[in-house]
């Protein structure tokens, strides 16, 4: 099963990038991140064309995932499925082949300190709640995929001095996201390139992309019974090579 990831940043600005890559890339499923519109604006039919069904949690002008899949899509659930009021679409998961996917766009968090970074902190725990009740780490296989906005080492930093103070690299995100992972899931991206230096992220600002200035920002982490059936990673630099990409690259793991 190869899995793959991508922040878009506007699937109607985006659309053909996305239906591009599925021909060219083929991968059995595909999480969404800032798709910035509803579901009604999604590809559905130009997906549906090319053997892939899609769940899309959808939200006007800002955020929205999806999970697009060949495999039928189960137990679909949009949110957290708790008591909090929090009108943004940032997490949808669903049963693939006996794996539970979730696509999650984490909070950027703003500036360190700020309301949205208190929210971004607060979302992590809202995710390490749900993790803890609705799956057992030691026998459920469970891929979280999306754009964490964390960078959770100096060396998935291009320019780490630049960015060590920042929402995505300093210490209380990085601490935030070890909470969630300490669920029971582990990054299975990492062991294959454990010298560091590959990025999912550049900034549009300053030719981030032209100049290596990238962060490692989006992620896969499994719990350990399907972390052990992955048998490779990469990121798809080339996309971010494209004219008018996304400021992200997809990131993809293939499962034995």
């Amino acid at each position: 099963m190869k899995v793959a990831t991508w922040n878009v940043n506007s699937i109607r600005a985006r659309h053909q990038h996305v239906i591009d890559w599925l021909d060219a890339a083929q991968p059995d499923v595909l999480c969404l991140q800032e798709l910035k519109a509803t579901a009604d604006e999604f590809p559905f039919a130009e997906v549906r064309e090319r053997g892939y069904e899609a769940a899309v949690f959808g939200q006007k002008t800002y955020n929205g995932v999806a999970i697009v899949s060949r495999l039928p899509l189960d137990e679909v659930q949009e949110g957290f499925g708790d008591d909090e009021d929090d009108p943004q679409a940032r997490l949808i998961s669903a049963q693939v082949d006996g794996v539970t996917v979730l696509s999650a766009y984490f909070p950027n968090g703003g500036e360190v300190g700020s309301d949205k970074y208190q929210y971004k902190l607060r979302w992590m725990k809202r995710l390490r709640a749900l993790l803890g009740c609705r799956f057992d780490a030691t026998t459920d296989e469970v891929a979280l995929c999306g754009d964490f906005n964390v960078a959770p080492w100096d060396d998935d930093i291009g320019r780490p001095a630049e960015w060590r103070a920042s929402v995505l690299a300093c210490d209380s995100a990085r601490e935030a996201l070890e909470d969630v992972a300490s669920f029971g899931l582990q990054d299975v991206v990492r062991p294959f390139h454990p010298q560091g230096g590959v990025f999912s992220w550049w900034d549009y600002r300053g030719r981030g992309f032209e100049r290596g200035n990238g962060l490692r920002i989006d992620h896969v982490y499994c719990t350990p019974k399907l972390g052990a059936r992955a048998i490779g990673a990469i990121i798809d630099r080339q996309e971010r090579a494209r004219k008018s990409p996304s400021d992200h690259a997809p990131v993809i793991v293939e499962f034995a």
